[in-house]
């Protein structure tokens, strides 16, 4: 559900919606949603200051509600 929320948010500031995958992963602490983007749309998502991507991580923790959510987000250019 976290994956499908973060998506849909996401496709709605990028202007490569295609582009975006997020991705679960579980970790010890917690679970991570990577979130790759196409590399023209990275500062979109990051934001000024790194608001946009603050508000994510703010939204997708709210929605979790244990608060044990990382977000991470980088370019579909880099490696997997």
């Amino acid at each position: 559900m976290l994956e499908e929320a973060l998506e849909h948010l996401v496709k709605g500031i990028v202007e490569h919606d295609e582009d975006v995958v997020v991705r679960r992963k579980e970790l010890r602490r917690g679970e991570l949603l990577e979130v790759r983007v196409h590399p023209d749309d990275l500062g979109r998502v990051i934001g000024r200051s790194g608001r946009t991507a603050s508000a994510l991580r703010t939204v997708v923790n709210a929605l979790a509600g244990n608060g044990n959510v990382r977000v991470d987000i980088v370019d579909t250019d880099q490696v997997r």
